[in-house]
């Protein structure tokens, strides 16, 4: 609860007294030369501090007349200087909050116009409605941007004092929006291998340490500042976790523990951003999409893909990863084709690889069939589906997405779509593994269902960025399925692992997750649509996610996802 303080009440008032010396019982033993040289958050809290030198410390005073932010802490001041400066921060404060229980109220600190802006831009994308208040949030995060410093900042703008809280909330929305920040501010907030809030703390928040773990997570090759700071953030973390003292001093909220050890426990790189929605949310929307799941089902029935080896339980973990990742009504088209593509890949890949013969002959022979547009309606032999029936499914299903697409956004992108598809079993034919590829498909064919459209002149003209994009892109995939087939035993048992992490990170894919972050987020002059970027990485942190998370904690995601409804 915001403390009130009336201008009105002199300082000599006895109870004023009182709460001045129980409140700054351990500020009267700090060094005075330390607060009267250098600004720290001691101005917040003046009032009662006995022996000051006020001549000195107005030259620490805000641009604004305060000192720090805090109407007590100035209204002690005016009371000891009669500064003017003082006493116009006060009135304009007055009159910005008349009207309280006793028309002289005001909160405890004011502005906060930089941390209104950066938790409300936070709350809005992880609430999972970012998208109604676009317009809103780039106001709010050209407004952060225009009082940046390499310094970092604090929660209110033009302050010679910074914490670590505001500047690590700040740094990671603006850096995944597109703004040049340097990870060479938290230089500043690091002391012989440690990372505190504000310089001269007695005590780090549990609140600024999980934003700064948040924040380290988006990082650009080299930057050896963040690595750091990502192990000493995740190290302190685990052990007020360990301790049960996940407990923060700035803030009260609902579920701390879980918040944290959702953090820990869920790399950014493998967050979904409906999973994060549904835990960080209690109640979340999602009764308006449930017929993309009829529309699956029927045409796994209607298939019969269960001939093909398509159990129910992977058609509902490629929906979940699929409406997880994008899960906008206005976007069910996408998830549609996330969805039904990723199925294809495992049927097409699972069927060639069991076949008996010559696989690479039928992989040809299906090649030249597919590029023929050759559908024979043959009948299966016994219990065993033929090439041709696969090969109908397939044209049938990319006709489909192309309908849908044609229907939402007037654009035909069937040859496209057939182009994207031709040029991802070429590649499987000459390598042998769908997994080369698999990704750049999903990320074509959402694009494309999205109303995207690449022409082929785009792609000639950008090149050489599209190129490495998918080929980051590609590279993540096919490894990360690399180390998740190692990760499980034959009995379908994961192997022991001390934290999520360990189960699978290699440097080389950390190295390309940096460098792909990098691409995405970075406004540059490519060309390439950020939408069109951002589903590289959106494609990406599903591989992620996939192979660090074992088959318990997807189970309870899907639950939680898809099926509870908490009232």
């Amino acid at each position: 609860m915001a403390r009130k303080l009336d201008i009105k009440v002199p300082y000599d008032s006895p109870v004023l007294q009182e709460i001045y010396a129980s409140r700054n019982l351990k500020l009267t033993r700090i060094p005075k030369d330390i607060m009267h040289n250098v600004p720290t958050t001691l101005l917040h809290s003046l009032e009662g501090m006995p022996d000051l030198d006020w001549k000195r410390l107005l030259k620490l005073q805000c641009r604004d007349g305060s000192f720090l932010f805090s109407p007590s802490s100035t209204a002690f001041a005016l009371s000891q200087t009669k500064d003017k400066n003082c006493l116009e921060y006060l009135n304009k404060t007055v009159q910005r909050f008349k009207g309280g229980v006793n028309h002289f109220s005001v909160p405890n600190v004011y502005p906060v116009d930089l941390f209104e802006k950066i938790w409300a831009v936070d709350r809005l994308q992880r609430l999972g409605i970012s998208r109604y208040f676009v317009p809103e949030i780039n106001e709010c995060l050209d407004y952060i941007h225009r009082y940046w410093t390499e310094d970092g900042i604090c929660w209110a703008r033009n302050s010679k004092v910074h914490d670590i809280d505001d500047t690590s909330m700040g740094f990671r929305l603006l850096r995944l929006n597109g703004h040049q920040v340097s990870a060479d501010v938290f230089k500043r907030f690091e002391k012989g291998g440690e990372f505190f809030c504000f310089a001269g703390q007695s005590t780090a928040a549990v609140t600024g340490m999980l934003n700064l773990y948040r924040a380290s997570q988006v990082l650009f090759p080299g930057e050896k500042i963040l690595e750091d700071a990502k192990e000493y953030s995740s190290q302190f973390l685990r052990e007020k976790q360990a301790a049960n003292e996940l407990l923060d001093k700035w803030i009260i909220t609902k579920d701390l523990p879980g918040e944290v050890g959702f953090a820990l426990e869920i790399p950014w790189y493998a967050i979904l951003p409906r999973v994060e929605s549904r835990f960080y949310l209690e109640q979340y929307g999602g009764e308006d999409d449930v017929w993309i799941g009829k529309t699956l089902y029927r045409w796994y029935e209607e298939c019969d893909l269960r001939d093909f080896g398509i159990s129910r339980r992977t058609l509902l973990f490629s929906y979940f990863l699929a409406a997880s990742s994008i899960f906008e009504p206005e976007r069910s088209k996408e998830r549609l084709a996330w969805a039904s593509t990723t199925i294809l890949l495992e049927i097409i890949g699972s069927y060639f690889d069991d076949n008996d013969g010559n696989s690479s002959e039928q992989r040809r022979a299906f090649i030249h069939e597919f590029r023929n547009g050759i559908s024979i309606n043959a009948r299966r032999s016994g219990a065993k589906r033929t090439r041709q029936e696969l090969l109908k499914m397939l044209l049938e299903t990319l006709n489909q997405l192309s309908f849908g697409a044609l229907i939402v956004h007037g654009r035909d992108i069937s040859h496209s779509l057939r182009h994207a598809w031709d040029k991802w079993l070429v590649r499987w034919e000459l390598e042998g593994d769908r997994r080369q590829g698999e990704a750049e498909l999903l990320v074509q064919t959402i694009n494309l269902t999205a109303g995207y459209l690449v022409s082929d002149e785009e792609l000639v003209a950008h090149h050489s960025q599209y190129e490495q994009l998918a080929d980051l892109t590609n590279s993540i995939g096919s490894q990360l399925c690399h180390c998740k087939k190692n990760k499980v035993h034959d009995n379908g048992s994961y192997s022991a692992v001390t934290s999520s992490t360990d189960r699978i990170t290699t440097p080389e894919i950390e190295s390309d997750m940096q460098e792909l972050v990098q691409l995405v987020v970075q406004n540059s002059s490519d060309g390439i649509d950020s939408n069109i970027k951002q589903t590289f990485l959106q494609v990406a942190k599903s591989f992620y996610y996939s192979a660090i998370c074992d088959p318990g904690t997807i189970n309870y995601h899907i639950a939680k996802v898809l099926f509870e409804r908490v009232a």
